[in-house]
């Protein structure tokens, strides 16, 4: 009774409300056949005692001891204790969505600060903080760019996080966007000349990632420059962002989709994240979710608004500019005290060992007879080799010495069959890269 309150009697008043008969006639409108005729096989029943020990239990077969080489638009990096202690006072724990803005200062506040960052970091004008995540992020980009330029074409370059892609093609199906993809150069960048053969004045945008899915860099200002030749608009997304640590912002970029998770999220199997959209001032109008700006009160005090709420919870559906954007205050107050916890030499430092490390391991793995680095371009803290053999049969290797291998690139690229994206973070020491490369020798030694 404590967790299903409903005595036969008040399930006999609902009925009699709704004009039942019986539970049975309640549900007839759900097929037959996917009507549950027994009792769910689960344990129990149990005290809350035996439940809570049943989960304890449960967690205890986790994985422990485990160093992941796993990346692929998910990163687990250092964070501090004292990010968590501040995200979970009440003040900021409760309060969803800063509707009344004379009660919710200190979340309109927090909002105004992430945002200031992001501009920072992106090298744009304005940011917004209402963004689901970096793949819906992306997505809402192009749909602005879609609405600036009044054109239905958009170029994706493959080499763009496949399931960003999959955001947008799901978009796409229905709301009239032609969407097409640009190959990948021979050093893992747009291929430039495919790009400008595909750039017509029908192009409303052109959707590229740096650093790509594969790990390169991409060349963002070149890549600017031949889109606006063609008066299209170059949407950059980014969905490692300690990168902004020692690479350029994509400050040439038109608008700019970010996935925030690096700032002070831990991987959790997934989320909850925060995307991010940043552009040009120009183009606050078309910017989905919500921005809040600064002011001051009718005594003169410092405080804060929404300046900027064009979504469907705030006006007419078909008049929003977005239907997905919604409030990850909590993730983007996160990723606000992590950054202000870091600074600017914190943010450089924390980014300079990923790349250090990376190349350290790359170096490493590079000494194993048959595997190749697959692209000579600068990367960051991803990079993409070639194995003699099955990536998935070396993983399996890998995992019985506790390290979770790199991403097998053959699941999302066809053509890259025995490619291996390898994620070295700085949390990653020199003993487990060496034995990393030591376990991958080995695995390789193994016959078939």
């Amino acid at each position: 009774m404590r967790y299903l309150p409903k005595s036969p009697d008040e399930r006999k008043q609902m009925l009699a409300v709704v004009g039942g008969k019986s539970i049975d006639e309640l549900f007839s409108s759900v097929p037959e056949q996917y009507r549950l005729k027994k009792a769910l096989n689960l344990p129990g029943p149990l005290s809350e005692t035996e439940i809570i020990q049943y989960f304890k239990a449960r967690a205890a077969e986790n994985s422990l001891g485990y160093t992941s080489f796993l990346g692929a638009g998910v990163y687990n990096h250092l964070r501090s204790v004292i990010t968590d202690t501040i995200i979970q006072r009440g003040e900021f724990l409760t309060s969803y969505t800063p509707y009344q803005a004379e009660i919710t200062q200190g979340t309109l506040q927090s909002i105004f600060e992430f945002q200031t960052l992001m501009c920072q970091l992106t090298g744009q004008e304005v940011a917004n903080a209402s963004m689901y995540d970096g793949s819906t992020a992306a997505t809402e980009a192009v749909l602005m760019a879609e609405r600036l330029t009044a054109r239905r074409r958009v170029l994706v370059a493959h080499s763009v996080h496949p399931e960003y892609r999959a955001v947008l093609t799901t978009y796409a199906k229905n709301s009239g966007l032609v969407v097409e993809e640009v190959p990948i150069g021979a050093d893992g960048t747009v291929d430039t000349k495919a790009l400008q053969s595909s750039l017509k004045d029908d192009v409303a945008a052109v959707l590229v990632q740096s650093p790509n899915f594969l790990g390169v860099i991409e060349p963002i200002a070149d890549l600017a420059s031949i889109a606006h030749k063609a008066g299209a608009l170059l949407v950059a997304t980014v969905t490692e962002a300690v990168s902004l640590g020692v690479v350029n912002p994509p400050a040439e970029a038109d608008i700019v989709a970010m996935e925030g998770q690096s700032f002070g999220l831990a991987p959790s199997y997934g989320g909850p994240y925060v995307g991010v959209i940043a552009s040009r001032e120009k183009f606050v109008r078309q910017m989905p979710g919500r921005l809040v700006g600064q002011t001051t009160d009718s005594n003169g005090r410092r405080g804060f608004v929404l300046t900027l709420a064009a979504r469907e919870q705030h006006i007419r559906r078909e008049k929003a500019t977005s239907n997905i954007c919604t409030n990850q205050a909590l993730c983007a107050l996160a990723a606000t005290v992590h950054l202000c916890l870091l600074g600017k030499e914190g943010l450089r430092e924390m980014a300079h060992q990923n790349l250090s490390k990376a190349c350290f391991a790359l170096t490493e793995l590079e000494k194993i007879p048959g595997v190749r680095r697959a692209f000579d371009a600068p990367f960051f803290n991803e990079f993409t080799i070639e194995l003699p053999r099955s990536v998935k049969l070396v993983n399996a290797q890998l995992l019985r010495e506790k390290i979770i291998g790199p991403f097998v690139l053959g699941t999302a690229y066809p053509e890259l069959t025995k490619h291996a994206l390898v994620c070295v973070t700085e949390t990653i020491t020199r003993v487990e890269i060496e034995k990393f490369a030591s376990a991958l020798r080995s695995a390789l030694e193994q016959p078939v």
